[in-house]
């Protein structure tokens, strides 16, 4: 997968960046750099975002929970998608993602 970065200005959330589920290692890093003040969350579906009749369901990574500041992390397992969530505040997240094994 080539380097994908999605960012959420404001409150809500920004597009969802779909996963191969079906690589071996999973191995997926990310880091999110914040302009201004903002509080933001990384999350993760393993609901199929392709589907239009599914309303996904997300949940919240468990080290890039409600921060302020860049940080960085990964997943070692599968997700089907992944998104940034701007909790609260006017400054902006952008996420940035990197998943291995995938030639781009």
């Amino acid at each position: 997968m080539r380097r994908t970065t999605v960012s959420k200005t404001g409150t809500g959330s920004s597009s969802s960046v779909p996963m191969d589920q079906y690589i071996s290692p999973f191995n997926v890093g990310m880091g999110v750099v914040v302009t201004g003040t903002v509080n933001y969350s990384v999350q993760h579906t393993f609901d199929d975002v392709y589907d239009a009749t599914v309303t996904p369901v997300w949940f919240t990574h468990p080290t890039l929970a409600s921060l302020t500041a860049n940080a960085d992390g990964n997943y070692a397992f599968p997700v089907t998608a992944i998104k940034v969530l701007v909790n609260s505040g006017a400054g902006s997240a952008a996420l940035t993602i990197l998943q291995a094994g995938i030639n781009g």
